[in-house]
Order: structure tokens, then sequence, then C-alpha cells
């Protein structure tokens, strides 16, 4: 029997959507008692039918649209899904929404998700239902409060390690502490480090110039920047990397966020 909490979990990212409604419709048209209609006319009535079918499913199934920032947990978790990792890492994993998409990777055998705030941790124990997991399942997931600023043999081992918009809440001096931490002590052989494009920030109507996106961002990088820092981390630390813009790209400024995929060298 399978644990309906699991089954909550294992749900595709997409939820299906139902077949559209269409009334049926009599291809040959009301028939008057004692008149037939033609072949011609029947063909005609046939093809006009099809035609207003297919019309009312185009305009009833529409995609769902995803915020920019299920966008890039889906991106990340893809990512992540084509390396086929077996031990993976979500650094600054707040209510666990990655996570929640990385559980339904079974190839993936264990995650660990850290976050210094607890109160975040309590909320994504409980928007995951781990009190609810079979031993099997819980067994798959452990949640850590930690800092990405002090070394941690706990983050060590990894195959793969997300750090999903935590940068930019940092403030930048303290970033030489969490790349040491990261790329120099735990050294997954692949980071995911998302983080806000500056340069898209002009297509927001209500921010000013120089203003950021949330009131707790630290700074914000346009894409030169980030790629400039992500370029000098792998350099330093013997990883390749590769930056790739993240949401609809728009000609001159990007895309909304960027992110770098870094890999062992």
């Amino acid at each position: 029997m399978v644990n309906p909490t699991l089954a909550r979990l294992l749900e595709g990212t997409e939820e299906e959507l139902p077949e559209p409604e269409v009334s049926t419709v009599d291809p040959a048209g009301p028939q008057v008692e004692g008149q037939e209609s033609s072949a011609e006319e029947t063909a005609s009535l046939q093809a006009a039918a099809d035609e207003a079918t297919r019309g009312l499913a185009e305009s009833t199934v529409q995609e769902p649209k995803l915020s920019l920032h299920d966008q890039r947990l889906q991106q990340v978790a893809h990512e992540i899904y084509q390396l086929a990792p077996k031990r993976v890492l979500d650094l600054g994993c707040g209510e666990g929404k990655l996570l929640r998409l990385l559980l339904r990777q079974p190839k993936i055998e264990f995650i660990r998700g850290m976050d210094v705030s607890h109160q975040a941790l309590s909320r994504a124990a409980q928007r995951l239902h781990l009190d609810e997991l079979s031993p099997r399942q819980r067994a798959r997931i452990e949640l850590i409060q930690g800092s990405l600023l002090y070394r941690d043999e706990r983050l060590a081992g990894f195959d793969a390690a997300a750090l999903v918009e935590v940068i930019e809440h940092l403030d930048e001096n303290r970033l030489a502490a969490l790349e040491a931490v990261v790329f120099g002590q735990a050294r997954p052989a692949h980071v995911f480090v998302t983080t806000p494009n500056a340069d898209y920030n002009q297509l927001f109507e209500k921010l000013n110039a120089g203003e950021f996106r949330h009131d707790d961002h630290r700074f914000e990088w346009t894409r030169a920047e980030f790629a400039a820092w992500a370029t000098g981390v792998a350099e330093r630390h013997g990883y390749q990397v590769r930056v790739v813009p993240m949401g609809e790209e728009v000609e001159g400024v990007g895309a909304p966020s960027q992110m770098a995929v870094f890999g062992l060298a």
C-alpha cells in the first residue's frame, strides 16, 4: 500500500489538465422526419464540427504559467536530475521547495538541507510532512541548522550542491568565506548558484534606479559581474563553470535571473 504522504511528494511537478468538455454535435445536423442529408452536406457539417471542436479545445486548455521562483527551482532540479547524483546538498534550503522536487528523483539516495534559520527549517519539515514519511523515505532526507560562513564537516562527500538565491543575502565581503566553505572544504562534484540579474531590474516598474528586488538583498549583480565572480571561483578551486540565463530573455538586459553551473575539472 502506497504511503499517502509519499504519494503527495512524488506527484509530478505539472498537474494534469482534465480533458475539455465538448458537447456532442451531430455532424449531420438536426434531422427532420422524412428528410435525409446528402453526402456532401454531411461532409461539410462534419468539417465544421471538427473545426469547432479544435477551437474549443485550444481555447480551453492552457499551459499553466510558472512563477519566476518556480522556474528557477525547476531549472535547478532538472540540471541535478541530468547528473543522476546519489547525494545532494540544498544550502540555504529555506522552507524546502527545492527539497520537495529533489525527493521526487528516485536516483537520489540522500538529501541534506541546511539553513541558518531554525524557523525556516521547522516550516520545511511541516511542508515536507517528514513526520509522516515511511522509515525508508525519511532516511533519504535530513534537515540541519548551520551557516555557510564556517567550516562544517557535514557538508563533505556530496555529488551536487545547490545555492538558490542565497549569495545576494550576504554582504559581499563575506562571499570569500562562503567560497572557502563550499568550494574549498566541502567540494561537491557539482555546484549550482543562482542570483538575480541586475541588468533586468530596469524592467520592473516599481523599482527605482539602484534599488534591489528584496529588502534583505545586500547586492545584486549584473551579468558581467556574476560571470566574473563565477570565473574567479572556478579558477581558484579547480572547477569548470558555465553561466546560463533563468527565465525569458529580453534583448539588451538578459533574463531575470542567472545561474552558474560548476563542475570539478
